[in-house]
């Protein structure tokens, strides 16, 4: 299983810190993106790593769109070269368009905020993000229904013969990304767990957890 470090900030400086401290320790980061829109308040201009100072020429950039029209926020993407872009279902008019623009540039995702249930997936996505909690600033600990969504998740892919990633994001511990492994996911998605305290000590835990 793979861990990947988040980054939800309103203002730049403090992303640009976060940054800066996890680029040496990972070859994935995922930025998320809000436009006060699906959820409350709004994080800094994503056009603004392109201008931050910091070599990241080995980093791998992941954009998490919780916002409204994913879709229309594609190019905004593709301008600071991200690898992987992922979408709220929930804002979403038209998922099979979404994923179909995003692979002509990028692995296309989508996520599934935690009271959202699973429906179709388009065959060309390649990672499912679940929500263990509710999408937004607001710290909250992991859902515990979180579990059958993944088994839910398991079931579709096997069923029909897709191969995307299964992703869980929000929520995760050290106490709990073991029970998470277990369960099958492909990507821990962490942020506090990584960001509060010593950052290389806290990836070092983590990564002993699920070994």
């Amino acid at each position: 299983m793979q861990i990947i470090p988040t980054i939800l900030e309103k203002q730049f400086d403090l992303a640009e810190e976060k940054i800066r401290l996890i680029k040496d320790q990972t070859t994935w980061i995922q930025i998320d993106v809000i436009d006060s829109v699906y959820v409350h308040g709004k994080t800094f201009e994503l056009e603004r790593l392109t201008r931050s100072g910091l070599n990241t020429e080995n980093i791998l950039w992941e954009v998490h769109l919780m916002v409204k029209e994913p879709q229309k926020w594609i190019a905004k993407s593709n301008f600071i070269d991200a690898s992987r872009i992922i979408g709220q279902v929930e804002m979403m008019s038209d998922l099979e368009a979404f994923v179909s623009k995003v692979k002509d540039t990028a692995e296309a995702g989508l996520a599934f905020d935690i009271e959202t249930p699973i429906g179709e997936i388009p065959k060309e996505t390649d990672l499912v993000l679940l929500m263990a909690r509710k999408a937004g600033f607001d710290p909250q600990e992991l859902d515990s229904r979180i579990f059958d969504k993944i088994e839910t998740l398991k079931k579709i892919r096997k069923e029909e013969g897709l191969e995307f990633k299964i992703g869980v994001d929000g929520g995760i511990t050290q106490e709990n990304i073991k029970k998470l492994a277990e369960a099958g996911i492909d990507i821990a998605y962490c942020g506090g767990a990584i960001f509060n305290g010593n950052v290389k000590n806290n990836l070092e835990k983590l990564n002993e957890r699920i070994k």
